[in-house]
């Protein structure tokens, strides 16, 4: 397995683009920054402790001069004024240590005899400790015993290196997440204009400027929107002139129907041409739908037309109750949402006998519920049938079927009007329609 796919199993990769791309810019440049920094910092080592070594050496073949000259009587008051920090002189014979030096100790123990080794033999040990610390011994002319303690420290750094290194961290991590950005931001416009996309409704075209590239993906994209609306607008422009067109010779036929003489075939034409007219009919109203923008929005009281469509039902002697009705004020177009719950009520009615109503509020909107205790719809298909002409097979019936379009003249107003369609199973069995409006 590799290791992106393991990665991703693990749940370490990011899943986003975004992130993906943040986090492969920011350690490709924090690992170039590391190497320059590391770089920088060897070279300055490496300087650091040349210049080091030959202080050292021209202080110690000063120093060990300068001690061997002066009387035995005043060494000991000058050893201040030789101590340099991380080399010391001690009059004696020092410590007892080791022969063993590493890499770095031997280079200074060379520098040591390099500096006094011509006038004076030089032993020098490594001394047993946490630190690397070394001791040269050697005798001076008068035959007193001298050492150089060495304490090499580590090259010091300044206090102001970290809150500097921060800083630039912090730079990085800004200009990645703002290439980041100005890269994701045109794709995920694109993404969100893909997901509102409508063709039906207005919406403001996607903005073309910015790079080349995204000016042309935003100009494709506006104009295949452009060309869906066209194809959808033509599409129900023929449906919405065939209908018509057939409503006229349909009427002709019921008339030429009904002068003949009566009979079980005339019955059975008479109930046809029905269909074939209520079919042309929806047809209509389908394609309306489409155009159902063109009502204006009104001012009403959600509760009071709920209960008043109710009402219509039941002075028809239709069984249709209001189980709860939340009143307030809503902004919509009256006559859409009319027809949208009056198909949801019919076909309630139709599979159900009866229907139930029910007014919510839900933070700024409204839900309107259409329940019935008929057979239900298969999960697997309670998105289908709102598509148009789409019928279950129980439903194919003379008696119960319809024309396929109820449900998707409902949704398609239900859109234009701002809301939204939604179906699912009751518990118990039943159908639950609900219309979200805001």
């Amino acid at each position: 397995m590799s290791t992106t796919l393991a990665l991703r199993n693990m749940h370490l990769w990011p899943r986003s683009l975004a992130a993906r791309l943040f986090v492969i810019l920011l350690a490709g440049v924090m690992i170039a920054h590391a190497m320059s920094f590391g770089v920088i910092f060897l070279e300055r080592y490496m300087t650091a402790r040349q210049v080091m070594l030959g202080t050292l050496e021209n202080d110690v073949a000063t120093s060990v001069a300068i001690l061997d000259r002066l009387p035995a009587d005043e060494r000991a008051a000058w050893l201040p004024q030789l101590d340099r920090g991380t080399y010391a002189f001690e009059l004696g014979p020092g410590l007892p240590g080791v022969p063993e030096l590493t890499g770095r100790g031997a280079d200074i123990a060379m520098r040591i005899r390099d500096a006094i080794g011509a006038r004076f033999p030089v032993t020098v040990e490594s001394i047993p400790g946490e630190r690397m610390r070394l001791q040269a011994h050697l005798t001076l002319h008068d035959g007193s015993p001298l050492t150089v303690d060495v304490n090499p420290a580590p090259m010091p750094l300044a206090e102001w290196l970290p809150y500097a290194l921060i800083a630039q961290l912090l730079l990085l991590v800004g200009c990645c997440w703002l290439a980041v950005r100005q890269a994701i931001r045109p794709l995920a416009d694109l993404a969100q204009a893909a997901d509102a996309l409508d063709p039906n409704r207005t919406t403001p075209r996607l903005s073309e400027s910015g790079p080349s590239e995204v000016a042309h993906a935003a100009s494709a994209f506006n104009a295949m929107r452009e060309r869906i609306a066209h194809y959808l607008e033509e599409r129900v422009r023929i449906l919405a002139a065939i209908s018509h067109d057939l409503q006229t010779p349909i009427t002709r036929m019921k008339l030429r129907a009904e002068m003949a003489e009566e009979s079980v075939e005339k019955d059975k034409l008479m109930q046809d041409l029905g269909e074939i007219e209520r079919l042309v009919k929806e047809g209509v109203a389908y394609a309306r739908s489409a155009h159902g923008d063109t009502e204006a929005a009104t001012r009403i009281d959600i509760g009071s037309f709920v209960e008043s469509l109710a009402y219509d039902y039941q002075d028809t002697g239709k069984e249709v109750t209001v189980t709860g009705a939340a009143g307030g004020a809503v902004v919509v177009r009256p006559h859409a949402l009319r027809r949208i719950l009056t198909n949801l009520v019919d076909n309630a009615l139709k599979f159900g006998g009866a229907a139930e109503l029910s007014v919510a509020r839900e933070g700024e909107g409204v839900v309107i519920r259409v329940l019935d205790r008929g057979p239900g719809i298969p999960e697997d298909q309670l998105d289908a049938v709102m598509q148009p002409f789409f019928r279950l097979e129980v439903s194919r019936s003379r008696d119960t079927g319809g024309t396929g379009l109820g449900l998707a003249i409902a949704q398609q107003l239900a859109l234009v009007i701002g809301g939204s369609l939604t179906l699912r199973n009751r518990e118990g069995g039943g159908l639950v329609a609900e219309v979200r409006i805001g």
